[in-house]
């Protein structure tokens, strides 16, 4: 697989397979973002979430807002993509957190990019540590922020001032990604996924996570459809049946646009392998880039269903959390649950050793795999370097070659 994988980057095949991505993917309605009470509420004019799969604000006036619900039901997975908020609606995306049920907020861009501000500033800082949306009702408060060298995870208490609930949740930024780029490496990238994935924000017992950037569509649909294909691998019986570019067509279907750019599709396949290997799954899985016939896809097919929300306010309560004192991240309580005192006591215990034992596994298999890149970038960077002298060499013989061989024949 890993031959396959540079036979394709020595290739330069990306870019083809990029577009045929893009001509194969189906377009649906979004007739509701181009009304015009809506058009101050979309960041960019050419993203919009679609009629069919677009999140519903409940409590609001205008249910509208530019967020898609995703959803790929054989790896039991729901993600909300959406835009960075706009200062006019940030109390939008917060409503839309409470009402959905989510448990994290999984942020992939910073708030200035390029000199552009990509995304409002819709959580507070240390600095002012609270912050109120009146437009629809919420306070939101910093219980705790703890910085890594390339992603932030902050603890937020959303409370509904209407009716005094509060709830925790997961803040998790990102903060070395370039807009249209890749992260630095697979390594930091799955470091920061396998974070996201012990809080279990990502399990069926919470409502889908908020995943967003600026557009919520590149580094978003990057993130989706790497977790989402980890999954289906550590589910199928034949982790190789996994075809990385099926399941980003499907997941075109709820959200326009997913993966903006070729390199972010080769960073997608490079994250997939390694992660693969880090999760114990086969290393000898071929994720194939095979290129589907446009033919394949021809048939009129109506627009999926959306997605199925399981989580809304008049089906079930949302679960609550609460903050451990050592580090901060919040647990889930469910009531009105009753156990007894020794027996909750050591189960505690089991879940903590075995969370342990995960978290310092998993830095292992981290430091592992940026051993692997390292020698790997070491051995490109050295080919890179006599590539083209031995290519000049090479034109040089053959020129002096050529001209032996005139000058022979002149004579």
């Amino acid at each position: 697989m890993e031959q396959e994988f540079e036979d394709i980057d020595f290739s330069g095949g990306w870019q083809n397979i990029y577009n045929e991505i893009r001509n194969q993917a189906n377009e649906y309605p979004y007739n509701v973002a181009k009304l015009a009470v809506n058009r101050n509420l979309n960041r960019y004019r050419d993203v919009s979430p679609y009629d069919h799969s677009r999140v519903k604000l409940e409590s609001s006036e205008n249910d509208y807002i530019n967020a898609s619900l995703v959803s790929v039901e054989e790896a039991r997975r729901a993600y909300i993509l959406s835009q960075g908020p706009l200062r006019n609606t940030c109390g939008h995306f917060w409503l839309m957190i409470w009402e959905q049920c989510s448990k994290a907020v999984i942020m992939l861009n910073r708030i200035i990019e390029k000199g552009s501000e990509k995304c409002a500033q819709y959580w507070p800082t240390t600095a002012e540590q609270q912050m109120s949306f009146t437009d629809t009702g919420f306070v939101v408060r910093l219980l705790s922020e703890e910085d890594h060298s390339y992603f932030t995870i902050r603890v937020l208490k959303l409370q509904n001032i209407k009716t005094g609930e509060w709830r925790s949740i997961y803040h998790f930024h990102y903060t070395a990604w370039p807009d249209f780029g890749v992260p630095e490496s697979p390594a930091s990238f799955l470091n920061f996924l396998f974070k996201v994935r012990e809080s279990c924000s990502l399990g069926t017992e919470h409502g889908p996570s908020v995943v967003h950037c600026s557009a919520g569509i590149g580094r978003s649909g990057t993130f989706a459809l790497v977790d989402t294909c980890l999954v289906l691998m550590d589910r199928r019986n034949n982790p190789s049946s996994v075809d990385i570019q099926k399941v980003l067509l499907d997941m075109r279907e709820y959200r326009m646009g997913l993966i903006q750019t070729p390199d972010q599709l080769r960073f997608s396949y490079m994250a997939v392998i390694e992660g693969a290997k880090l999760l114990g799954t086969n290393s000898s899985a071929q994720v194939k880039p095979v290129v589907m016939s446009r033919d394949d896809l021809e048939t009129e097919l109506p627009p999926p269903l959306p997605p199925p929300r399981p989580h809304l306010n008049n089906s079930r309560p949302c679960m609550e959390f609460q903050l451990t004192s050592k580090d901060h991240m919040p647990l889930l309580v469910e009531k009105p649950q009753y156990q007894d005192h020794s027996e909750a006591e050591s189960t505690g215990h089991v879940k903590k050793r075995h969370r342990e034992e995960r978290i310092a596994s998993t830095s292992q298999k981290v430091q592992q795999m940026k051993q692997r890149l390292s020698d790997s970038e070491r051995k490109k960077e050295k080919w890179q370097y006599w590539r083209p002298i031995l290519l000049n060499v090479g034109a040089g013989a053959a020129l002096a070659f050529g001209l032996l061989v005139c000058w022979m024949y002149s004579q």
